[in-house]
């Protein structure tokens, strides 16, 4: 298995993953005007393209996705519910379903809470063993911090179904589970978000407040501490729904 994180000056996070035996990758969450960069490094590492995906619409940058998987021919995937969101088509995923990239698999999580479609992807290279090795978070879970529930509004209806996708889907699993979120420090997707870009499920368990909370703490503290939305989120939005003017 063959691994990039990729850290954006936005505060943003991208990832380019696979398995180059079987000559097989994913990207995940890429920012608009690094499509080629995606496209030379899966060529360099002997693993074309097979899917590009979106943990959720970005809210506080253009999202580079459907562009590089027009570019790559292959599917640009969200997760099923976006599309009442969306102007386009797309690959729509389901929770629960199992991804295979070569030796790779990828189960998709549902993990409504930063946004309606928000997903989580359990990441598990079957040459290294049945348990999964990592998880990428996207804006649910970050070092240190959890994702704003308030951009979709109904911040209180939205944090109450963070905590839940919280404790249902990944608190659940291994503490020795690497995550790997979408934003580092310096984003405005969350408050309090740490400069480490990854970080381990029972590192966070242990040192991340927000994550031993009771529902009605963790509904209050995350809709008392909001920081500005993002600088630029309208136009952000209708382009990464298709629906810019």
């Amino acid at each position: 298995m063959f691994f990039r994180q990729r850290p954006n000056p936005d505060a943003s996070i991208s990832y380019l993953f696979g398995c180059a035996g079987k000559g097989k990758s994913i990207a995940v969450d890429v920012l608009a005007g690094d499509e080629s960069w995606f496209l030379e490094e899966a060529q360099r590492v002997g693993a074309p393209l097979t899917m590009v995906i979106d943990t959720h619409l970005h809210a506080d940058h253009r999202s580079g996705g459907l562009a590089l998987a027009a570019m790559a021919d292959v599917p640009y995937a969200l997760h099923a519910s976006a599309a009442d969101s969306v102007a386009f088509a797309f690959r729509a995923l389901h929770d629960g379903e199992r991804l295979e990239v070569g030796n790779v698999i990828v189960e998709v999580l549902h993990t409504p809470g930063h946004t309606p479609e928000s997903m989580c992807l359990l990441v598990t290279d079957r040459r290294r063993g049945d348990a999964p090795w990592f998880v990428i978070t996207g804006d649910t879970l970050f070092v240190g911090a959890v994702g704003r529930p308030d951009l979709a509004g109904r911040e209180r209806e939205m944090a109450t179904l963070l905590h839940r996708s919280l404790h249902d889907k990944l608190l659940s699993l291994p503490d020795d589970l690497e995550i790997f979120p979408g934003h580092q420090a310096g984003s405005a997707c969350g408050v309090g978000l740490s400069g480490k870009p990854s970080s381990t499920l029972g590192f966070e368990k242990r040192w991340n407040p927000l994550l031993s909370a009771p529902r009605e703490a963790f509904v209050d503290e995350l809709t008392q501490t909001l920081a500005p939305p993002p600088a630029g989120m309208v136009d952000f939005l209708r382009f990464n729904t298709g629906r810019a003017a």
